[in-house]
């Protein structure tokens, strides 16, 4: 666990080097949460980000927080806006999202802070959890839920480590692009790293 006295101090919450819920409730209010989503938030995250190493260190919570903060436009979307947009269109039957079956493009849309996308991931985090998501993907949209979810796969996908490294861009490719090498870049790159900027001027020093 890192020291969180001076980032208690500028969320305006007692200075007590302990962030439980309220604190991590004041740092999504920040985030852009809305009052009600960064309430479920922070009480998710003051135990999921312990159990996932995302407290270990700040540069772990610094780029967590920036990339779902991109992804779910400040914390204000559990669920992916749907069109369908081409892009959103090309879900469906797409091998390396498993989306096997027809329907699942929709049913296994982007949810939680991470935008969790395809019955492949529902189903692997549905089974490492106990939890049928892959029977009930809606439920993924829940603000705990979905930060559970998301944190799930941030560990799997080795994402701590690319933290560890300061590198913003391998993790938005990871998540974005399936591949932290990949030469393309995530969408939203450079918003990304604004975002991720904003809670480091919060958590570090």
């Amino acid at each position: 666990m890192f020291d969180a006295i001076p980032m208690q101090r500028r969320l305006g919450v007692t200075p007590d080097n302990q962030p439980g819920p309220v604190t991590m409730n004041a740092l999504f209010l920040r985030c852009g949460a809305k009052a009600d989503v960064a309430q479920e938030l922070g009480l998710a995250a003051a135990v999921h980000f312990r159990t996932y190493g995302i407290l270990d260190a700040p540069l772990r919570l610094i780029h967590f927080l920036g990339q779902c903060g991109h992804e779910s436009g400040s914390f204000r979307y559990m669920e992916e806006i749907w069109g369908p947009t081409p892009a959103q269109s090309g879900y469906e039957g797409r091998a390396d999202l498993g989306n096997s079956q027809a329907g699942d493009g929709k049913r296994f849309k982007g949810r939680g802070p991470i935008q969790t996308t395809g019955r492949a991931n529902y189903e692997r985090d549905g089974a490492a959890l106990g939890i049928d998501i892959g029977r009930h993907p809606e439920i993924v949209a829940m603000p705990s839920i979905g930060l559970l979810t998301s944190c799930l796969y941030w560990s799997r996908t080795g994402l701590n480590a690319l933290a560890d490294a300061d590198d913003g861009i391998a993790i938005g490719r990871s998540i974005n692009r399936g591949n932290p090498r990949a030469t393309k870049p995530a969408n939203g790159e450079a918003e990304r790293i604004a975002f991720t900027a904003r809670v480091r001027a919060l958590v570090l020093p």
